[in-house]
């Protein structure tokens, strides 16, 4: 199977005992709606006295329990439709949100945002219909091979007409499925590529409106709209022509079991009630809207199961099950290499080792690889050669509870999660005393509901922003990792800050990546990164007296 179908089935054991009964509700309607015609045409021949003077009352009473019967099976039918699609809904969108948060960041980022919130709205809504949409696509061919049984059975000449009229359904069917798959899938291609320039531009909202090129950016987003103007056309195109032809079929068909029975009639090999009868299977087996419908509906689940399973089928990054053993946190990288999707050497060779409770800072130029050492170092991402080791243990054997209670990130620019201030601040700790080291527990106690009050009513400064940051990031146990994490900050917040990150009576390993030359001067070692390799290790003192040392700081 591929994976769009493990997808597909996946989406309707979600459904779970909804499907069945849509099965039995899709089933007995069928049964009832098969059942209608020859009870009322039973019912007309009884009037008429043309069976012998069998009663109209027992007929007319089965026609109604049929009509309440259909009526019952298309209430549980509707109902039903609609719960199965929001459990499968609901399933997917939780795995394809977890699958997603699990991705190495850097196999998400080859995703543009838009794109994936495209597929979690739309095509995950497409593709939970997939249990009522199989259960439809499994019985559409019930009213179409019942008439063609019953019309047999009422005579052999009304059975090969309805034969001739479904070969020519076939035949005006062929290719629908292929040319709506294709058409529907580019749409969601487009759709996707739309949302992603969209998220784009709304992220650099202030640098288009600052450098006035808004109508460039219009024009950019809209780039993908020709693409889905044609895709859209061709759908309704294929979608108009199928309906067209069944317009012209089905009457065709109708007229000809008309001028056949009417014959029969003639001849007295039908009743008044036989010929009403198969004037009702014509127009029941005739039906090509339902048909087309439940061809329609199953491209549309099979491309969203196939757009889906795309982002589900990227390998989510791994954990052991090992916990850290009792150390000071010392931190190694043992030849560490890390390329770029083009192969291009990012980190070549790295080897470092900080001693537990020590701080590194480090430095270089625009481009050294400082954000990428400080990223490997907490496995943020993880290497392409080499490996890195906290308090001799290997990340990748952690498991993903150890790891992320040993290790904390504090970014320059921070996106706080969660629901309020607390939440994201704490991630169910207390948040105090984080709060406090990072100076930013005054502002929150300005707030409304202080530590509760809901993250999206805050309006916050950059700074702000960044100190609720590292408040998060200083719950880490061992290794406490900083990129440039201070930037935003006043001169007299910072102090605060930093009096905190290098006071000598905290234990866990920092490494803090920073252009400051005071930050190199307070830290025990600093990290000289140059085109990606360590180019010296050593105490900024020590350092200090090379001139390409100092030339860092100038630049």
């Amino acid at each position: 199977m591929t994976p769009a179908d493990r997808l597909l089935w996946r989406a309707v054991g979600s459904a779970g005992w909804w499907t069945p009964a849509l099965l039995v509700a899709t089933v007995a309607g069928a049964a009832a709606e098969l059942a209608l015609p020859a009870a009322l045409g039973r019912a007309v021949d009884a009037a008429v006295g043309a069976t012998g003077g069998e009663s109209a009352g027992r007929w007319l009473a089965a026609v109604g329990g049929l009509v309440v019967l259909l009526v019952g099976a298309g209430v549980v039918r509707d109902y039903g439709t609609g719960a199965a699609s929001a459990r499968s809904v609901a399933g997917l969108r939780h795995a394809l949100i977890r699958h997603i948060l699990a991705l190495d960041p850097r196999t998400a980022a080859r995703h543009p945002v838009g794109d994936l919130v495209g597929r979690l709205v739309g095509q995950v809504a497409d593709a939970g219909q997939a249990a009522p949409t199989l259960v439809l696509a499994g019985t559409v061919l019930l009213p179409p091979v019942g008439s063609l049984v019953a019309l047999t059975l009422i005579d052999p000449w009304l059975g090969a007409t309805f034969v001739v009229g479904l070969l020519l359904l076939g035949v005006l069917l062929r290719g629908f499925v292929a040319d709506a798959s294709a058409a529907v899938a580019g749409y969601q291609r487009a759709q996707g590529h739309l949302a992603g320039l969209m998220v784009e531009a709304l992220a650099g909202a202030r640098t288009i409106a600052a450098a006035g090129t808004a109508g460039r950016e219009v024009d950019r987003v809209l780039t993908p709209v020709a693409e889905l103007r044609r895709h859209g056309t061709r759908t309704w195109t294929v979608l108009a022509g199928a309906a067209t032809r069944g317009a012209v079929l089905s009457p065709t068909l109708q007229l000809a079991v008309v001028a056949v029975g009417g014959l029969a009639l003639a001849a007295g090999r039908l009743t008044p009630g036989d010929l009403l009868a198969a004037l009702q299977y014509a127009a029941l087996g005739a039906g090509l809207g339902t048909v087309v419908s439940a061809l329609n509906k199953a491209v549309r689940v099979r491309a969203g199961c196939r757009r889906a399973a795309e982002v589900l089928t990227e390998p989510a990054r791994r954990y052991g099950d090992r916990t850290l053993p009792p150390g000071p946190g010392c931190l190694e990288l043992r030849g560490v290499g890390v390329r770029a999707d083009d192969g291009r050497p990012l980190l070549d060779g790295v080897d470092l080792r900080v001693p537990g409770g020590a701080l590194l800072a480090v430095v270089g130029a625009s481009g050294a690889g400082k954000s990428l050492l400080a990223a490997v170092a907490g496995r943020l991402r993880d290497p392409d050669a080499g490996e890195v080791l906290l308090d001799g243990t290997p990340l990748p054997d952690l498991s993903a509870a150890a790891l992320h209670a040993a290790v904390g990130y504090g970014f320059e620019r921070p996106v706080l999660v969660g629901e309020t201030v607390g939440a994201a601040v704490g991630c169910g700790a207390d948040p105090v005393p984080v709060a406090r080291a990072a100076a930013i527990h005054d502002f929150v106690e300005r707030l409304p509901d202080r530590y509760g009050t809901p993250l999206a009513e805050v309006a916050m400064s950059g700074g702000e922003r960044q100190r609720l940051g590292l408040a998060r990031a200083l719950r880490a146990q061992r290794l406490l990792v900083l990129d440039d994490a201070t930037s935003s900050l006043d001169t007299v917040t910072e102090y605060r800050v930093n009096r905190a990150l290098t006071d000598r009576a905290d234990r866990r390993t920092r490494v803090v990546v920073s252009h400051r030359v005071g930050t190199a001067a307070r830290a025990d070692l600093v990290a000289w990164v140059a085109a990606g390799r360590i180019r010296a290790v050593g105490p900024h003192a020590v350092l200090w007296d090379d001139p390409a040392y100092r030339a860092v700081f100038r630049s």
